[in-house]
């Protein structure tokens, strides 16, 4: 099997920029091109975090890392036309088709939500579904959310547990690996999809940054990854951890690789497409 690259330590002022770079480059419109299929396959996942947040009639509220506005649009509805909502992304691609929604009572910004100069004291609800495991440095990320909150506020997110619980992500990246060039291995605690899978981290970071109530429940779904193993593979040249390596490899090797996905999701189709166990943490807590 190919080894994995091995990770360099970087500044958090560096993690931040490769994190802005990538998400208004091939991240950002990569997510745009599979937004329908990255809703589906989310969509239990979301209920369970928005039922999390309970926003309520007349709250205001905090998006982070919005996206193209799915979650920004059902938190906009909960909160009614007396309530309003930010949606915050370093992603000008994703903002851009965010504000197409012409929602009422929400507006977007380009911004790191980490960085980004809020109001103090100002919001009932900080929201997010998979956008807080990429700040470069999270416990200053966490402590600036945290003012943007009014002493009775509340912080409601979804993060994915770490990658060998989610063979969803797993599966293909393990089958393909052996044919494709090394891939960049995330330090422990550097930003990425699985940066918050450890519990006692999350817990860290949240205290650090001068939250507390902390409660952190396992939710625990099969992600809908395609129609066939074949629709997996297509997508999986399109977006996600293989979309590089797959771009890069001859394609021989490449052939080759998507033939090691088909053969181990080929257990998993159904009829109603191939799923996969995922795993996410499901956060709460309070400011002070």
């Amino acid at each position: 099997m190919t080894a994995a690259a091995p990770s360099t330590a970087k500044s958090t002022a560096e993690l931040a920029a490769e994190q802005a770079a990538h998400w208004n480059g091939p991240g950002g419109q990569n997510w745009l091109k599979a937004q329908a299929r990255l809703d589906h396959l989310m969509a239990g996942i979301t209920r369970e975090a928005l039922a999390l947040a309970n926003a309520q009639p007349g709250e205001t509220a905090i998006d982070v890392g919005c996206g193209p506005g799915t979650t920004t649009a059902a938190l906009a509805a909960a909160v009614g036309p007396e309530g309003h909502v930010l949606g915050v992304d370093i992603s000008r691609v994703l903002i851009d088709a965010a504000a197409t929604r012409r929602l009422s009572n929400a507006t977007f910004v380009v911004a790191d939500a980490g960085t980004h100069p809020f109001e103090a004291a100002s919001v009932d609800l900080i929201f997010s579904r998979f956008g807080v495991m990429f700040f470069g440095d999270p416990v200053a990320a966490f402590t600036n959310l945290r003012r943007a909150l009014k002493p009775s506020g509340r912080l409601a997110f979804v993060c994915w547990r770490s990658a060998r619980d989610n063979p969803w992500s797993r599966t293909p990246v393990q089958a393909a690996a052996p044919f494709l060039p090394p891939m960049p291995r995330p330090g422990p605690e550097d930003p990425g999809q699985f940066a918050f899978g450890d519990r006692a981290r999350v817990e860290r970071i949240l205290t650090g940054a001068g939250f507390s109530n902390l409660a952190i429940e396992p939710l625990d779904v099969e992600i809908w990854m395609g129609r066939d193993p074949a629709d997996v593979v297509a997508n999986a040249g399109r977006f996600g951890p293989l979309a590089r390596p797959l771009a890069e490899a001859d394609p021989a090797a490449a052939a080759q690789a998507k033939a090691a996905i088909i053969e181990a999701l080929t257990p998993h189709a159904t009829k109603d497409g191939v799923s996969l166990p995922g795993a996410c943490w499901l956060v709460g807590a309070t400011p002070g």
